[in-house]
């Protein structure tokens, strides 16, 4: 996440929301690498009507993305979720690998409404609530233990954004969040786009202004299985991270301000290695994350270098993840536990799916050693991240 500052005030290279670090929900114990489904759920896009409600005033919408080579997604305008991602196989069948539900209802009564989202205003952890800013203190919702957690108790992913269907490829979501919203100052005006591009990538830029300083952290927060949804844990991906760092965190998973190596640790992914290889490991960090919820620090962040590469290993789908930001949270569902029904009926069991948030470090107005992620007026937030697929 990180923001081209248009102003000399930028201080980048930071990361934070992914996201969804993890949900507010008690994780199960089993993790072995056994698959317990073997077919991923048959590809469909979710019905247009499922999504036309009157939320808060406001109409939502599905809206449908296609690009030259058959590619699908499908977006809302409720949390500028992205629902559906189709794109071709090892065989040429288009998977769905990106988790969501079939109707709005679904995403309100989710125990975590994250799936998907455009996470805001702050994305990832704040602890205890709290940031200060030019010598004022704020105070937010606490709604992840002592900290807040995705921009508190009603962020970015539960309010209903402007919509305008670009062309067949893209969608532009415009939001006004007012000064205050959730704790946080100023009148910040956000602009998410998503295009969906001829080489099977999908592309989200965003931008925001304000009227008074501000932390912004802004990404989306996707759950994965590139076995498509359905098809069950997705311990057995293959994923390769080009960060030589990560910031370890605490007990209640807010990082401690050190920047450690991986090296010699589970964290280290800078050669393709399975997700759950090492996870069960004696490992406090992951004892504590409950598997993998932690900010890698990206050795490049230049949008041209891919900082992350998955491998489905039943379908041969290869995602390449390219950003701006200068961090990405690596979370692997470990607080998934089955409560939701997504699409289809297929249940959001444990570690059926991972999130590759792009963004600055959590928790970084408490850190002064962070890269800023203070945006003030006259200054352009503005980032992208692309999320490229083919086959291995």
């Amino acid at each position: 996440m990180q923001n081209t500052l248009k102003k000399p005030i930028l201080a980048l290279a930071i990361a934070g929301s992914a996201i969804l670090a993890a949900c507010n929900q008690s994780a199960p114990k089993s993790n072995t690498m056994a698959d317990t489904t073997s077919t991923a759920l048959a590809v469909k896009l979710p019905e247009a009507s499922a999504f036309e409600r009157t939320i808060d005033g406001k109409k939502t919408e599905l809206f449908v993305l296609k690009n030259k080579k058959g590619a699908e997604a499908a977006l809302t305008n409720y949390g500028a979720h992205l629902i559906s991602l189709l794109v071709p196989d090892k065989d040429g069948k288009l998977t769905d690998v990106v988790l969501g539900f079939d109707d709005l209802e679904g995403f309100q009564r989710a125990a975590s409404a994250y799936y998907g989202a455009i996470i805001g205003r702050y994305g990832n952890r704040l602890a205890k609530g709290t940031f200060t800013l030019d010598g004022k203190e704020y105070k937010l919702f606490t709604n992840n233990g002592p900290n807040t957690l995705h921009g508190g108790k009603k962020g970015f992913d539960a309010m209903v954004w402007d919509a305008k269907q670009i062309d067949s490829a893209t969608v532009e979501f415009t939001y006004l969040s007012k000064d205050m919203e959730e704790g946080f100052p100023g009148n910040l005006n956000v602009k998410v786009i998503y295009t969906l591009t001829d080489d099977n990538a999908l592309k989200i830029s965003y931008e925001a202004t304000t009227d008074k300083a501000t932390p912004v952290n802004l990404t989306n927060h996707a759950y994965f299985n590139l076995n498509g949804q359905g098809s069950g844990i997705a311990l057995n991906h293959l994923v390769q991270i080009d960060a030589d760092n990560y910031t370890p965190v605490d007990s209640t998973l807010i990082p401690t301000g050190k920047i450690e190596p991986v090296k010699g640790t589970p964290f280290d992914f800078t050669t393709a290695t399975a997700i759950g290889e090492r996870i069960e490991q004696d490992n406090i960090q992951l004892k504590d994350g409950k598997g993998y919820d932690h900010n890698y620090v990206l050795n490049k962040h230049d949008i041209s270098t891919p900082i992350a590469t998955v491998v489905g290993d039943k379908s041969g789908i290869k995602m390449e993840v390219f950003t701006e930001e200068p961090g990405m949270q690596f979370y692997t569902g470990n607080f998934m536990n089955g409560s939701n029904s997504l699409k289809g009926g297929t249940p959001d069991a444990h570690r059926t799916a991972f999130a590759m948030e792009t963004q600055h470090f959590p928790d970084s107005p408490n850190e002064p050693s962070f890269p800023t992620t203070v945006l003030k007026p006259g200054a352009v937030y503005k980032t992208q991240t692309i999320y490229k697929f083919s086959v291995k």
